[in-house]
């Protein structure tokens, strides 16, 4: 009998120190989190200050964008006009990358700035709402400090979303950043949705237009989507593709903007008409959206088992593939959007992001296909400390419906000071594409 109560007593004991650790851990569990929102809460507030305290680009010439008639925003004129490609800014949002993220904003306003264009595109990937890197699930933090920063510069701008704007386990859905986006309070915020009845969000479309009203170029924004096949949480990189309808959305769009054309040439005199008259009769466009088509790949793979030479089909622009292993991570599935691209005879340029590490162009079949220099601090383990990869994308739309571009790298001498007086961190210029 003795022995059974003092049994029963040790087992209470070893009860109560199991509670007791338990409800310790629980409590440390606790204290940690709730230091964490403090921290990331201090960190947003003092980036979003950083956002806020640059001056607005000075650019007596820019082109300001109207709605049109068919609702999509236009930028009429009759000189080039400039487009900046930003990709995979990063921004955490979180205690965990409060240092990175002031980079990121101090590189983008710099090169803003600096490059005073008319109009800049994200090719996804504002947000990286990435726990254990950024200390957050909560992926608007990263939505409100970068739209802090465009509104402060003054410059039109838009992005497509990217894998990471919004994970499985982030706070907000797409539907629900579209919403921030489209708010009347981000004035200079060109996002639209795009059709209910097309997948994605942020399928749309931005007009260039001359004074005759004709559409020198028509700029295709298009959700690339994100993981696929079960891939939830995006560890075994299975992207998605861009899907049948939204191929049909770009055939249907680029044959109504033809009519548009085609309606106006009808109107001209003789001595009005363009020289060449079949470049508007097919309205000339450029396609951005993040995760890249799978002929990036394939034109790739071909220039480089080509002896790094141009063939009929490829002719290499810049640039290289800078990921371990040459690494171009595409959709897993096939589609047909290159292919319509082709048959259609429209798109004469395709801009993307996704792999940091990779900033190639080149044309492919009557295509260039361009990877935009990126900005990302943190998604990379060690990327802060590199920095042939940073930097971003010049198109210059010119008025005769053709195009051009090219990289820029942050770390030269026109986006040395930044608006604060603070000078860009010291990195490493590696050699992209040693390992091929």
């Amino acid at each position: 009998m003795e022995r059974e109560r003092k049994k029963t007593g040790r087992g209470r004991k070893a009860g109560k120190i199991v509670l007791g650790i338990f409800l310790g851990i629980v409590l440390l569990l606790t204290a940690v989190g709730l230091i964490g929102m403090l921290v990331s809460y201090i960190g947003n507030k003092a980036n979003l200050e950083l956002a806020r305290s640059f001056s607005a680009v000075e650019n007596p010439d820019a082109v300001i964008p109207k709605l049109d008639e068919d609702g999509y925003w236009t930028f009429t004129t009759d000189r080039e006009l400039k487009i900046l490609q930003l990709t995979d800014v990063h921004i955490g949002g979180g205690w965990m990358s409060i240092n990175k993220d002031a980079m990121a904003i101090n590189a983008v306003a710099s090169m803003v700035t600096a490059e005073k264009p008319d109009l800049v595109i994200v090719t996804g990937d504002v947000s990286y709402p990435v726990p254990f890197q950024a200390g957050t699930f909560n992926n608007r933090n990263g939505a409100e400090i970068f739209a802090a920063l465009m509104e402060t510069l003054g410059v039109p701008w838009t992005l497509t979303y990217g894998n990471h704007d919004t994970e499985a386990y982030s706070y907000y859905s797409r539907e629900e950043l579209s919403d921030f986006y489209e708010s009347a309070e981000l004035e200079h915020c060109l996002f639209q949705r795009g059709p209910d009845d097309v997948d994605g969000y942020g399928n749309s479309i931005i007009k260039v237009k001359n004074s005759q009203g004709l559409i020198t170029q028509a700029i295709f924004l298009m959700d690339s989507h994100s993981y696929v096949d079960n891939d939830y949480f995006g560890i075994l990189w299975k992207y998605d593709n861009i899907h049948d309808n939204q191929i049909e959305w770009y055939r249907e769009r680029v044959e109504a903007l033809s009519a548009q054309n085609s309606a106006v040439l009808d109107t001209l005199e003789p001595a009005s008409l363009p020289a060449e008259r079949e470049k508007y009769e097919t309205v000339r466009s450029l396609v951005f959206f993040h995760i890249p088509l799978e002929e990036y790949k394939l034109a790739w793979n071909e220039y480089v088992e080509n002896g790094y030479q141009d063939n009929q089909d490829i002719q290499y622009r810049y640039g290289t593939v800078g990921e371990s292993g040459g690494v171009i991570c595409t959709g897993i599935h096939s589609d047909n959007f290159f292919e319509a691209m082709e048959e259609i005879g429209s798109t004469q340029g395709v801009f993307v992001g996704h792999d940091h590490l990779n900033n190639f162009s080149l044309d492919y079949r009557g295509i260039r296909l361009t990877y935009g220099y990126s900005i990302d601090y943190l998604a990379y383990f060690g990327i802060y400390k590199l920095g042939s990869q940073r930097g971003c994308t010049v198109i210059e739309v010119s008025p005769d419906t053709g195009f051009d571009c090219h990289g820029e790298n942050y770390y030269q001498d026109k986006y040395q000071i930044l608006a604060d007086g603070t000078r860009k961190e010291d990195v490493t210029m590696q050699v992209l594409g040693a390992e091929e």
